[in-house]
């Protein structure tokens, strides 16, 4: 999940407790473990992909508090729980300093202070403040401009503006009577034995002087504040799912809070959600990422997929902008408000992807098959009929029935598959491939798209275009298995060059097209065997490139490294082929994996970690600008648990499927409260048993002993 704007070498985050990211909707915070955000660091505040706030400071009698620990039960809010550094010749503090911070449209802190002492204690407060409104990614590639804001003090507060234009701004305003500076909120007091004190700040993003409708209240507490009452509702429309597995339980908890945090609605007000793509880095609005997380969250909530869909199909391309890259049908990739906008992407929507297009129609027909509304299906037909017309128009350049890409300038991404990093694409020696590229798994996508829109078809029924969108299908995938398949090497090539060369590398893609079924078995049982192979399994998951190749560096962005979401749906191929010889025993491997690595992650799989072996680091290695919580990483858990189930719903047709392969260590699965159209059942599994409760006399239920 790379940007427009990713070209510089990437400023580091910290590893290990030392960075502290919390998130909600498209507004997050990135702070050091003192709750510090320190100029000349990635820190800061940021709204709207800019950073409003770059140097937020505590200092105690003139000190950096001392640092106790930090406790954030939600992704939305933090406790920095400190100490004023102990006086001269003393080993104890007897002052408690509590920082409780929540975000919102802006940023809350409640700094308290407990004096544990027999007398009186004085304590001077100081709170430094600036802001330097850089573009996100100007701030991400480490090149944000050192400079500050313009300062002032009106009735109180202190108002910081970006200098020049004054478009953006914040304005900070506290209780217990500060000594309001430019810079700088002061406070002097007396806290007396075993009394708290305390002050509550808010920070309130402005818009051309204005401030942004906020939801912040002063004094609620974070149990009822805006965001913990947004992932309550969540909470409640979502899926609740049982297992006796301890780390996957604490997953799947993970999971659930951070999709609840990194939901986002329509700010048009018609009540559309969808999920950022992650933090800190890309809290905005992605095509793949966005429909893809919304696919894997289907077990927990339907209407996401709904909200995603309608959301996407609004932006979508109507006229042919080489700027932009918008093309007529095409979806878009990103959606970017900051101030860099328009140089780098030429506009706030940029529409350089390739695979998105294809993924919106699959999803579609998997969110219907669901128990989406009918009406809302029906009425983003006409997008996923212009999104199959832009892969055949548009997508395929040169009438050879593959989808490839190339840039239309120098400003757009090199690569616009998934692995769209400047260097993703190469050949077993590893040398990058010319474009056009058509990749291996968009071909399986637009299969799967074509087979996706047929079924459509045929629920609605226009038989004949299912008809004749099947044919198609089967066309593409016969060319598909004739050309990509290397016999000699027992693998699909990544991509066909711009001279339709394969591109012969081994690489993570393959298990995208066990995925969407284009693979025959033959070449699925080869497959299985490679993906087995040490050069591609980690131990904590699938590598994105074999080690054997000629680019695989395990500390790159998408040459050997691990995507958990890359992983699980490597997974969710094998069991598609779970007749295949080895696939369940392979799925299962590489899940456990998975798990363990998100296990010393602490339950939230990052968008991705370093691909050494196992037998090298008994931990998996983290890479360092990594975005966690990420939104398919987060929903990647969920995908691994429908595979393993066999869950495969058919509401139009009134028919339920499970057919389970549950590892022995999860034991009993139990999904209580799925929502299936306007129906609520009740499924549980264990080993390759399956029974469903609440389903009606009409409907039938499917299972292996059927």
């Amino acid at each position: 999940m790379t940007s427009g704007f990713n070209t510089g070498t990437p400023a580091r985050l910290g590893s290990g407790n030392d960075a502290v990211t919390l998130v909600e909707g498209a507004t997050f915070c990135l702070s050091n473990r003192y709750g510090d955000m320190v100029v000349g660091r990635p820190h800061g505040l940021f709204f709207r992909d800019a950073r409003v706030l770059s140097r937020w400071e505590l200092r105690v009698d003139g000190q950096v508090p001392e640092s106790l620990s930090v406790e954030s039960t939600e992704a939305f809010a933090a406790q920095f729980i400190l100490r004023r550094a102990p006086r001269a010749g003393r080993a104890d503090s007897t002052l408690l300093v509590v920082r409780e911070r929540l975000i919102v449209d802006g940023l809350r802190e409640t700094v308290s202070l407990h004096n544990l002492d027999k007398e009186s204690t004085v304590v001077s407060l100081e709170l430094h403040a600036d802001a330097d409104f850089a573009d996100l990614f100007a701030v991400k590639e480490g090149r944000a401009a050192v400079g500050g804001a313009d300062m002032a003090v009106t009735d109180g507060e202190l108002v910081l503006r970006e200098r020049g234009e004054q478009v953006r701004g914040l304005t900070i305003d506290a209780t217990g009577d500060p000594i309001v500076l430019p810079g700088s909120l002061n406070w002097r007091v007396v806290v007396p034995p075993g009394e708290r004190w305390q002050a509550e700040i808010v920070l309130q993003p402005t818009w051309a002087n204005q401030k942004i409708t906020s939801r912040v209240r002063a004094g609620a507490n974070v149990e009822s504040s805006a965001p913990a009452r947004k992932i309550e509702a969540w909470r409640d429309s979502a899926t609740n799912v049982e297992t006796d597995h301890p780390g996957l339980a604490a997953v799947l908890r993970q999971t659930e809070s951070d999709l609840g945090a990194l939901l986002m609605h329509d700010e048009a007000g018609r009540g559309r959600s969808f999920v950022a793509a992650g933090a800190p880095w890309f809290m905005t609005l992605f095509g793949r990422d966005s429909v893809l997380t919304a696919w894997m969250a289907l077990p927990l909530e339907v209407g996401l997929s709904v909200g995603t869909l309608q959301r996407l199909a609004s932006l979508q391309g109507r006229r042919i902008d080489p700027i932009t890259e918008e093309e007529p049908g095409r979806i878009m990739h990103e959606i970017r408000r900051g101030p860099a906008s328009d140089d780098v992407l030429g506009g706030n929507v940029y529409y350089g992807s390739v695979d998105v297009t294809p993924l919106f129609v699959m999803l579609l027909a998997e969110c219907w098959r669901w128990g989406a509304d009918e009406t809302a299906v029906r009425a983003l037909l006409p997008a996923a009929d212009a999104a199959l017309a832009w892969a055949e128009r548009y997508g395929d350049r040169d009438g050879d029935g593959f989808v490839e890409y190339r840039r239309a300038t120098d400003r757009g991404l090199i690569n616009q598959g998934w692995k769209d990093s400047f260097d993703g694409i190469n050949d077993a020696a590893g040398r990058r491939a010319e474009p056009p590229i058509a990749l291996c798994e968009v071909q399986g996508y637009l299969y799967a798209a074509l087979l996706a829109r047929a079924d459509l078809a045929d629920g609605f029924g226009d038989l004949p275009t299912a008809a004749r969108l099947r044919e198609r299908a089967e066309a593409l995938r016969a060319k598909f298995l004739e050309t990509f398949w290397l016999p000699a090497k027992g693998w699909y090539a990544v991509a066909l060059d711009g001279y339709k060369r394969p591109v012969d590398a081994l690489t993570s893609n393959v298990g995208h097209c066990l995925w969407t079924g284009i693979a025959s078995d033959e070449h699925a049982a080869q497959i299985v065997e490679r993906l087995a192979g040490q050069e591609m399994d980690s131990g904590f998951g699938l590598r994105t490139l074999a080690s054997t190749m000629g680019a695989y560096n395990p500390m790159s962005y998408h040459n050997g490294s691990i995507w958990p979401h890359d992983t699980a749906i490597a997974v969710a191929g094998l069991l598609r082929y779970r007749h295949i010889p080895g696939a369940v025993e392979l799925a299962e491997h590489l899940a456990t994996g998975l798990l363990d690595a998100a296990d010393a992650f602490g339950s939230r799989l990052p968008e991705l970690f370093c691909g050494f072996p196992r037998s090298q680091f008994g931990s998996p290695v983290p890479y360092p600008t990594s975005c966690s919580p990420q939104a398919w990483s987060s929903a990647a858990p969920l995908l691994l648990l429908r595979a393993f189930l066999g869950l495969d719903p058919d509401v139009p047709h009134r028919r339920l499927s499970i057919a389970p392969h549950v590892p022995a260590a999860w034991g009993r699965i139990a999904l209580t409260d799925l929502r299936l159209g306007s129906l609520t059942v009740h499924v549980e599994a264990e080993s390759e048993l399956a029974k469903a409760h609440g389903l009606p006399d009409d409907w039938q239920l499917v299972t292996p002993s059927d």
